[in-house]
């Protein structure tokens, strides 16, 4: 089963110094029928204006994964992690029993990220920050894991949930397989580019819900950069 959510369709709100794009139910924006899918509970499509971005707020029992599809993001939190991530790379913040953060777009130009939350295994825990690079020549033709809840992916940035959240670059005509599995839940969403999924076409941006799929086969009709979250 692969529902395809367009683009167009999303939950929207633009607050001029945001436009934001919402997969699933958040903050004014509320559908009963996407509330989440199986633990993932947020998927936003964020374009941050220059000079601008979140001021300090709060967050606890959330794994917070950014993954920065234009310019840089700035995080400070009350951990006292300072980081900086830039265009294909990612960080994570384990909210935990509570943190306070903040993300700026210090850039000149504007800043696009996709940031995605994940209920974790268990509640509270110390709260934690990381980021790390992946260059997208580093994922050219397949999937590559980013961050993981599983102790075996041992470069990707650790999170406390049972989810991986993975990424490729294809080429146009180039195809890419993901062992999913017909029990979890994935969902799926080309930053850019144009795919088809198990024959299900996606346009840039659009989302697809995936269940009872063992294997997912993408194949890119042009250009296209992928993120996949496979969760429990």
């Amino acid at each position: 089963m692969i529902e395809r959510r367009p683009f167009a369709e999303l939950g929207s709100a633009n607050h001029g110094w945001l436009d934001a794009r919402h997969h699933f139910s958040f903050a004014s924006y509320y559908d009963p029928n996407r509330m989440g899918w199986g633990p993932i509970r947020v998927w936003n499509d964020d374009t941050i204006a220059a000079g601008t971005g979140f001021p300090p707020h709060g967050h606890a029992d959330m794994e917070i994964i950014t993954y920065v599809r234009e310019g840089a993001i700035t995080h400070q939190d009350s951990l006292g992690n300072i980081g900086r991530t830039e265009a294909g790379d990612v960080q994570v913040m384990s909210a935990g029993s509570g943190v306070r953060h903040s993300e700026y777009n210090r850039e000149q130009d504007t800043t696009k990220i996709f940031q995605i939350w994940i209920e974790p295994k268990t509640r509270g825990g110390t709260p934690s920050w990381g980021a790390k690079p992946f260059p997208k020549g580093e994922r050219s033709g397949h999937f590559v894991t980013l961050a993981s809840g599983f102790a075996d992916d041992g470069d990707a940035l650790p999170i406390r949930t049972d989810a991986r959240i993975v990424g490729a670059t294809l080429k146009a005509g180039e195809t890419a397989e993901y062992p999913l599995g017909a029990d979890r839940h994935g969902y799926l969403v080309p930053a850019s580019g144009t795919v088809e999924i198990n024959g299900i076409r996606l346009e840039a941006r659009d989302g697809a819900a995936i269940a009872d799929e063992p294997v997912l086969r993408v194949t890119a009709i042009d250009d296209a950069e992928l993120v996949l979250v496979d969760a429990a």
